[in-house]
């Protein structure tokens, strides 16, 4: 099993391109299944949650060839579902990435019929797809929960008025999905707003959906007969671009995140400025500088344009080393604070109350030995080492390659000293 070893204490220069974005590049993917005519989707991260969602669509027949000629360590793929043979996610690969449930609302929409595992557990909180279930129930499914498994039938989905419970990414995801296909017009309320929605929307119309309002919490999908295949780029990584920001806060220095989109990263940038960053977008990127010790701040996730739960570890981390007290509440999921302990191993002065983290800031970290315990968690953990005097080795990393691309590459590119070492070595 590969760790991290972190010299900490070197501030960071240079350039860095930031990668496609994982949470775009996943139902993306599952788009695929919409239409018997290829598609092909450039800027897609060869990551190891990728790596699953292709394995559990070619396990359903579809072809998927990778150019060889793809730039910037990017893959580009054609993916053609002409000729699917099997309309299951089995448990083994949903067990392994929640988001191979996205895979239900296309396949009942061209195929009219699907069946998925249950997702079950999850390390950071509760995510139940009661909410995609009951959309796909409107739009005229007949959904049985049997064995552990969704099965789901429709000769063909009806457009409805659908209004979720709860903010959900990837249930308006699927239903967005299902409904491109529905006979009729499809209303979703409280729809999520993030630009991974909007991604996955223009992809859509690109393949000929009739989508309005993607980006508000309002979407509106005109049905149509069939879709058909498309050229599409993946939008950049808004987490992977606000990691190397929160990065450069904490250990200062310059450096040019190239591909990020400051209009699609939200709070993120307002909470960073706050902190002490100075910022310059650019029409190519975002030029990041840091010349004293970051200011606390107070963060509370919400969804976008809200700050991401997915930049609430990472955060933590800038207030860990901070000047002052900060207070960080996740809104989100109940079981995101277990970076906090590793944190204190590396001196971090954090208590918990609840849903809230009181960060008080020291001055310096030390290196220590740590674990990982999500992906997000490994990203704040790689900060904090960063910073940290001596030596910090992380733990479990194969969270962190779920979703950053060769990130220890990038990090070295910069200037820091980090290595990806075998146990044992």
């Amino acid at each position: 099993m590969d760790r991290f070893q972190i010299q900490g204490g070197l501030p960071l220069q240079g350039q860095v391109r930031i990668s496609g974005a994982k949470n775009a590049a996943l139902p993306i993917l599952c788009a695929s299944l919409l239409t018997a005519e290829p598609l092909v989707i450039h800027n897609v991260p060869p990551l190891r949650d990728v790596g699953t969602m292709r394995k559990l669509l070619a396990g359903m027949g579809l072809q998927i060839e990778v150019d060889a000629q793809a730039i910037d360590g990017q893959d580009s793929l054609t993916l053609r579902a002409d000729a699917v043979n099997k309309l299951e996610a089995p448990y083994e690969l949903v067990k392994t990435m929640r988001a191979s449930v996205l895979v239900l609302g296309p396949m009942l929409a061209r195929f009219g019929e699907a069946l998925v595992s249950l997702p079950g557990g999850c390390a950071i909180g509760q995510r139940p797809v009661d909410q995609h279930i009951r959309g796909l129930q409107a739009m005229g499914a007949q959904i049985d929960i049997d064995h552990g498994f969704i099965k789901a039938k429709a000769s063909r989905l009806k457009g409805a008025r659908i209004t979720t419970d709860m903010v959900t990414v990837t249930g308006t995801e699927n239903l967005m999905m299902a409904a491109c296909l529905a006979d009729g017009t499809t209303v979703i309320d409280n729809a999520a707003c993030e630009p991974e929605v909007v991604d996955l929307a223009n992809c859509l119309i690109a393949m000929g959906a009739k989508i309005t309002g993607a980006g508000t919490d309002r979407i509106t999908v005109v049905g149509v007969e069939k879709l058909h295949g498309a050229d599409y780029t993946v939008m950049p990584d808004r987490i992977e671009a606000g990691t190397f920001l929160c990065a450069v806060m904490a250990t200062g220095g310059q450096i040019f995140a190239q591909g990020a989109r400051a209009d699609q990263m939200g709070a993120t940038l307002d909470k960073l400025r706050e902190s002490g960053l100075q910022m310059e977008e650019q029409a190519d990127g975002i030029l990041a500088s840091a010349s004293s010790r970051p200011k606390s701040v107070n963060v509370r996730t919400a969804p976008y344009p809200g700050f991401a739960t997915d930049m609430q570890a990472q955060i933590m981390a800038v207030n860990a080393i901070a000047q002052g007290t900060g207070l960080v509440v996740e809104t989100i999921f109940e079981n995101r604070f277990m970076h906090v302990q590793e944190m204190r191993r590396l001196g971090a002065q954090i208590d918990i109350d609840g849903h809230t983290a009181v960060v008080k800031g020291v001055e310096k970290l030390t290196g220590a030995r740590v674990m990982a315990t999500d992906l997000r968690a490994s990203a704040g953990l790689v900060i904090a080492g960063l910073v940290a005097d001596g030596v910090t080795d992380i733990d479990r990393i194969y969270h962190l390659d779920r979703g950053y691309d060769r990130m220890e590459e990038k990090l070295r590119s910069l200037g820091a000293r980090v290595s990806r070492v075998k146990d044992g070595t």
